[in-house]
């Protein structure tokens, strides 16, 4: 029996933790909600002196009912059972229904470049938000003084730290920033609640009636607009959905309801704040009023200040965690180029991409730069991720309708979240003029970037040839003996992409054979092949019956390096002692006399001729596509081989004339 209550404590505890790295990882962008959306609600209705107990209870009302239908019934209930192998976000609900039509591209594109350009201004809002909590406490506002720079200063300083520590990994920040979160939600919920108890009716809230009413009634002065403020109580739901490969569904489902409890209990208290407030002549002099910082006793307030900051660099790190994931999917599905991606813990969605943490940082620096204060960076933020929700309804409609076989429920979630969607899009297009214009430009910068990716793939794949290779092993066993060429190297090393091997790309031939023929003693076509689980490592070798070409098929665990040189050495030690593979003679060495000969490895890089019959458009597309290939780093880079003999060479993407050519006749 006592077996068994240890076991049953063990379990406990285990869930506890998995809890706590939920709600560090997760929660951080709708948790930091609270620091601006009543502010905004308020503020866009002409401040405190302009608002009654109507309209702060139809506001509620309002924010309530869309935490409950776009977070709960839309992502927890319905969109998190549509995973891919447990992952989740756009790319991974575009990746099940792909084959349902090719135009489920453009929404997949979109609301990707949207969700990425989100993840610039998330930080910026909730961190700049956070430090100027500090202006409610009066010797703060006295060394912060008239202008915002010290106060962009310190966001910077913070933002910096953030980005510096994503190395350690999701898993070790999330163990260090769940306690943290568990201290702020439970934080926003008694503070909420204590509020809500000197004036109860606030309670009405829950009947959306008022919700309704608030939207047509003249004591709302912003009209259908009012939406754009409340539309920012959900922020943080996609990046929910696409966080779900770091945490899984299960401890999502286990901990939303302590997290939307506190919330709502938050807004709710602030509301009860509010409306004892409104004639308070002292607090409608107050500049940028924020109620949340200004309903707390003075006591509290400096305790409000540091679990803001730090709930305000847990909601960074769920967006920057979800870029990873998004740009990571994106990859795979050849919409951005082959980064280097890194698994600093044992889980595979915890990863982590060195160029787009710089360029996150980098983006959200700008920002704060730009725009200064958290009120003028609100109005920047929000519409992007309207348009990415839409785009996710859109997908999610062909998953439940193709995919899942429920038409009728399909098309429910389409006419109700869609309406309620473009809805809330038409609602922040108010923003737009005022700052969101800038967002509308990062999701253009970054879906331009997909388009171009995307678009010349589908050329290369367009003019991508594969030969078989059993009619070429004679030809390169030849060329491997004939001694009137120069030995290009003792073993030549090739990488390919290509999973059939009974045929071969093109171009590498073409290297090896036409272009300057390449004699080596061992030809290797290699290619890895990246698995679920962390550390196996093993390899298959085809030789189509010869003992001079060797395709290799490295099958590596997430977490292993991608050395291939390093492989390759061991490999062809094994092959040697089996005697699959001769021994090299290598005559001179600072090392004692060795089997294994020299390595060269021949890198491919496709070229454009200046004539082709690519048209205007897509030549552009495939010389903007090598650029970006340049900048984004090579296979050198990723695996390995910057210390090692590459060679990079430049093959022609048509080989064949360009349509309408002439054949020239000889002259008499």
């Amino acid at each position: 029996m006592g077996h068994i209550h240890e076991n049953t404590q063990k379990r406990k505890g285990i869930k506890f933790a998995l809890f706590l790295v939920t709600i560090g990882i997760v929660y951080g962008d709708i948790g930091t909600s609270p620091l601006y959306v009543m502010k905004s609600i308020v503020a866009g209705n002409g401040g405190i002196a302009q608002v009654d107990e109507r309209f702060i209870i139809g506001a509620l009302s309002l924010v309530i009912w869309t935490v409950t239908l776009l977070t709960t019934v839309k992502f927890i209930l319905i969109a998190l059972k549509a995973d891919n192998h447990g992952e989740g976000g756009i790319f991974a609900l575009f990746s099940l229904v792909k084959t349902y039509g090719k135009w489920l591209i453009i929404p997949a594109m979109i609301g990707g470049a949207a969700l990425l350009a989100d993840g610039v201004l998330t930080p910026a809002v909730t961190v700049t938000t956070a430090v100027e909590g500090l202006r409610s406490i009066e010797s703060m506002d006295r060394f912060l003084g008239a202008g915002q720079g010290k106060v962009v200063i310190i966001t910077l300083l913070i933002i910096f730290v953030l980005f510096a520590v994503q190395k350690a990994g999701t898993s070790k920040i999330g163990k260090a920033f769940g306690p943290c979160m568990l201290l702020w939600f439970s934080f926003l919920g008694v503070t909420g609640a204590a509020l809500i108890l000197k004036y109860p009716a606030v309670l009405k809230a829950f009947n959306p009636v008022y919700a309704i009413e608030v939207l047509f009634s003249p004591y709302n002065k912003a009209g259908l607009m009012i939406l754009g403020s409340v539309f920012l109580a959900t922020t943080g739901a996609e990046a929910l959905y696409s966080d779900m490969g770091h945490v899984g569904r299960d401890n999502i489902y286990r901990s939303w309801p302590f997290v939307k409890g506190c919330l709502i209990l938050n807004y709710l208290g602030q509301g009860a704040w509010i409306i004892n407030n409104i004639n308070n002549s002292a607090l409608q002099t107050v500049a940028d009023l924020n109620p949340f910082f200004e309903m707390l006793p003075g006591i509290l307030r400096p305790i409000a200040v540091i679990l803001s900051t730090m709930a305000a660099i847990i909601a960074s790190q769920a967006l920057i965690t979800g870029s990873y994931t998004l740009v990571s999917e994106a990859i795979l599905l050849d919409l951005l180029p082959h980064l280097e991606i890194r698994y600093p813990s044992d889980t595979k969605g915890q990863l982590y991409i060195g160029s787009v943490n710089t360029i996150l940082w980098v983006g959200c620096s700008l920002v704060v730069l730009i725009f200064r204060s958290g009120h003028r960076i609100e109005t920047a933020y929000g519409m992007a991720i309207t348009v990415a929700m839409l785009l996710t309804t859109v997908l999610l409609f062909v998953y439940l309708k193709d995919l899942r076989k429920k038409p009728v429920f399909a098309w429910l979630v389409l006419i109700v979240f869609g309406l309620i969607e473009i809805v809330f899009f038409v609602s922040s297009l108010g923003k737009f003029m005022h700052g969101g214009y800038f967002s509308a430009l990062l999701t253009l910068i970054i879906l331009s970037l997909m388009i171009i990716w995307y678009r010349g793939t589908q050329v290369e794949q367009k003019y991508r040839t594969e030969l078989k290779m059993r009619d070429h092993v004679e030809s390169l066993k030849a060329l491997s003996k004939d001694k009137d060429i120069g030995l290009t190297s003792h073993n030549l090393v090739y990488l390919d992409n290509g999973k059939d091997i009974d045929h071969i790309d093109r171009d590498i031939l073409y290297s090896i054979l036409d272009k300057d023929p390449k004699r080596a003693q061992a030809y290797w076509f290699v290619s890895v092949n990246v698995l679920d689980d962390p550390d196996t490592m093993n390899y298959e070798v085809e030789t189509y019956g010869s003992d001079c070409i060797f395709r290799i098929r490295l099958n590596l665990g997430f977490q292993c390096s991608q050395r291939i040189n390093v492989y390759l050495r061991q490999i062809v030690s094994d092959l040697q002692a089996s005697g699959e593979l001769p021994l090299q003679d290598k005559r001179y060495s600072i090392y004692e006399k060795s089997g294994v000969g020299s390595f060269k490895f021949c890198i491919i890089h496709k070229s454009i001729p200046t004539k082709s019959e690519l048209s205007s458009f897509d030549e552009f597309i495939m010389n903007s596509k090598y650029a970006i290939r340049t900048i984004a780093g090579s296979k050198a880079q990723w695996y390995g081989l910057d210390t090692s003999t590459v060679i990079y060479e430049k093959v022609p993407m048509l080989i064949t004339p360009a349509k309408g050519s002439r054949r020239i006749e000889r002259a008499n």
